[in-house]
């Protein structure tokens, strides 16, 4: 029997595809494209881990509504856990689980207030009757009784009856200035390829390692 040599896999990212030191949101970019054309439901959730005021870890799947230069930026009502959470610790981590594609990122950085301006534009891009919940909802808070939300979305929408439905004041979006970027890929027999991005803070240069399975 001959010594086979080395495992190869088609999918293994190079050098040549990682780019350079601005490679991580370039690559983040061209697998969420192929994430929205093979995930059944919402390719852009993402887990969202915050931490409360003892040091314990929450996490929850929220949506992403859009990314840049700057990080990932996503809606909540400010009075929620999380958003008391954010207040009190603001940093988080970030993971996207693509399962059709056996790919995940998992991301971590500080996390800043979207300006008001941006909170108004994508508010009202929201369907009207989700904006008007986003009035309705104590987030987080108890909730007596099915019948008790539906008599606040009933009281809100009279009182919304027609033309635009303003911002409520608590409803806001953060940003996460990601810091650290890793991304996981399948691969046969557990030797996944896992490529960290890192930097020493928003705006740095990064650098690229690879690490162990």
């Amino acid at each position: 029997m001959t010594d086979a040599g080395p495992i190869q896999h088609s999918g293994w990212l190079t050098e040549g595809d990682l780019g350079d030191s601005d490679g991580p949101l370039r690559l983040f970019s061209a697998w969420l494209d192929e994430a929205k054309a093979s995930e059944i439901n919402d390719p852009n959730a993402m887990g969202l881990a915050t931490v409360d005021s003892e040091g314990v870890p929450n996490i929850r799947m929220v949506l992403m509504k859009g990314f840049d230069a700057r990080g990932f930026v996503f809606y909540t009502n400010r009075n929620s856990q999380k958003g008391r959470e954010l207040d009190g610790d603001p940093q988080a981590g970030l993971n996207f689980h693509w399962k059709s594609l056996r790919r995940q990122v998992r991301i971590r950085g500080p996390v800043t207030e979207v300006t008001a301006a941006e909170s108004d534009a994508y508010f009202a891009t929201r369907p009207r009757m989700a904006q008007i919940g986003a009035w309705a909802s104590q987030q987080s808070s108890p909730l007596e009784s099915r019948f008790a939300l539906e008599k606040a979305v009933a009281v809100q929408t009279a009182k919304h009856p027609t033309g635009a439905v303003p911002r409520p004041p608590y409803w806001i979006g953060y940003r996460v200035a990601p810091v650290v970027m890793e991304f996981w890929r399948d691969m046969p027999f557990r030797l996944h390829q896992r490529i960290e991005f890192r930097r020493n803070g928003p705006g740095a240069e990064w650098s690229k390692t690879q690490l162990y399975p």
